[in-house]
C-alpha cells in the first residue's frame, strides 16, 4: 500500500515538475519581449526597484507552505536567467572569485551574471563608470568594524548612483592546503577579516603572525600550495580552491554583518521607482560654524523622516572639516522627501544625493541557544 501511495506521489510530482517547466519558458518568453521593448526604447534592461517589487509581492500573496526566504531565493535564480536572455549583464566586485564581495553579487543578481573581479574598490568604481560593467558591488560598512572608507571616498566623487543594497551574513572558516591547526604557522587574509576573528585567533593560533593581503579570496589563493599557511575566507572559497576547513564559523561576533551597495548608472524615468519600502542615501557638507548640523538635519525632524545612519568623513582638502553621510527611510519620487532635501540644501555648502533603492532584508537568524556550529547548544 505504501509503495503504491510514494509511486502515485512521484508521477503527480513529474507532473507539476512538466507543469512548472511549460510556465517558466512562458515567462522567459515574456521577458525576452520586454527586454525587446526596453532596447528599442533605449531604456536599461534590469530595474532593481521592479525586481524587489517582484519579490515582496510574491512573499505578500503566495500563502503557501514554502519559506518566503526560500521562494525568494528561487525566483531570484529565474529573474537571473530571465535578464540574462534579455541582454548579457556583468557585475564587477572586490575579487578574487569566492570573495565575499562576489557572494553578495550572487545572492543579489543571482547565477545568470557574468562576473568582473576587481583587484580594489576603486577598480569596481572605475569598470562601472567606464561602462565596462553595468553593475558593482561594493563593502560600505561591517556591523563589527564599521565603514570601509575606499567605499566613502569613491561615492564622494563617482557620476554612479546607488540601485540597491545587500546584507551579508558573515560566516568566516580557517582554510588551508592541510590538515593539522598545529602546523599553521601564518594566517592570511583581509584586515577587516583578521579583526573580526581577533580573539578565536589569539585563542586557538596564540603567536601565530597575522599577515594582511588583499581580500580574503586572495588569501585563500595563497595558501593552495603552502600546508603550513591558514586563510580566513569562506566556504564558497574552500571549494573553488580546494582547500580543507579547518574550523567554520570563527568570527568573535556570531551576527558579524555586511552591508554592500549595488552601484549603477543614475536610474531613468522608466526605472528606479518607488517600491513603497526605500531608502535614500545623500552627502552633504555644511558651512564651519556653530548649530551648522543641526540647522542641515532639523528639516527631517520636522518631516517626521527617520535617519538610519549618519557619519562624518573627513574632508581631504580641508583641515577639521566634515563631508556627512546619511541614510534615511524614504524615496527621492516622495513629495515629502523632495520638500525635505530642499529645505535641507538652504542650509547647506554642498548636497549630493548617492541614490535611492529598495531597503535590503537583514539577516534575521535566531541564535540563542546555539553553538559555533549551529547547532543546538542545550543538549
Amino acid at each position: 500500500m505504501n509503495e503504491e501511495m510514494l509511486r502515485e506521489l512521484r508521477e503527480k510530482i513529474d507532473r507539476l515538475d512538466s507543469g512548472i517547466i511549460r510556465l517558466l519558458n512562458e515567462r522567459a518568453a515574456v521577458s525576452v519581449e520586454i527586454g525587446r521593448i526596453k532596447r528599442e526604447a533605449g531604456w536599461e534592461v534590469c530595474d532593481p526597484s521592479r525586481e524587489e517589487r517582484i519579490y515582496r509581492n510574491l512573499a505578500e500573496n503566495h500563502g503557501g507552505i514554502l519559506p518566503g526566504s526560500a521562494l525568494r531565493e528561487i525566483f531570484r535564480e529565474i529573474i537571473s536567467a530571465s535578464c540574462a536572455l534579455q541582454a548579457p549583464m556583468t557585475v564587477s566586485f572586490l575579487g578574487p572569485e569566492a570573495s565575499f564581495s562576489h557572494q553578495a553579487a550572487l545572492a543579489h543578481f543571482g547565477k545568470g551574471i557574468f562576473i568582473a573581479p576587481q583587484a580594489s574598490i576603486p577598480e569596481v568604481f572605475s569598470a562601472a563608470e567606464k561602462g565596462e560593467c553595468l553593475w558593482g558591488v561594493v563593502p560600505v560598512e561591517n556591523s563589527a568594524e564599521g565603514s570601509v572608507k575606499a567605499t566613502q571616498d569613491r561615492l564622494i566623487s563617482t557620476p554612479l548612483a546607488i540601485r540597491g543594497e545587500i546584507f551579508l551574513r558573515i560566516r568566516h572558516c580557517l582554510l588551508s592546503a592541510g590538515n593539522d591547526l598545529a602546523a599553521i604557522r601564518k594566517v592570511y587574509s583581509h584586515p577587516q577579516a583578521l579583526a573580526q576573528c581577533r580573539e578565536w585567533l589569539r585563542t586557538h593560533l596564540p603567536g601565530i603572525p597575522l599577515v594582511e593581503v588583499e581580500s580574503t579570496a586572495g588569501a585563500a589563493r595563497r595558501v593552495r600550495e603552502d600546508a603550513t599557511g591558514a586563510a580566513v575566507g569562506s566556504r564558497l572559497a574552500a571549494g573553488i580552491y580546494g582547500l580543507n576547513l579547518l574550523a567554520e564559523g570563527i568570527e568573535d561576533n556570531l551576527l558579524n554583518t555586511t552591508r554592500f551597495l549595488v552601484i549603477g548608472p543614475q536610474p531613468e524615468r522608466n526605472g528606479g521607482g518607488m517600491t513603497g519600502q526605500d531608502k535614500t542615501s545623500i552627502l552633504f557638507g555644511t558651512p564651519h560654524v556653530p548649530g551648522a548640523l543641526q540647522r542641515a538635519l532639523a528639516p527631517f525632524a520636522a518631516a517626521g523622516i527617520n535617519l538610519t545612519r549618519i557619519e562624518s568623513c573627513p574632508m581631504r582638502d580641508k583641515m577639521w572639516e566634515y563631508l556627512f553621510f546619511v541614510d534615511f527611510v524614504g524615496h527621492i519620487d516622495d513629495q515629502k522627501t523632495r520638500e525635505c532635501l530642499q529645505e535641507m540644501g538652504k542650509q547647506t555648502a554642498t548636497l549630493k544625493v548617492l541614490g535611492s533603492y529598495p531597503r535590503g532584508m537583514e539577516p534575521l537568524e535566531n541564535l540563542q541557544g546555539k553553538d559555533r556550529d549551529g547547532k543546538d547548544g542545550t543538549k
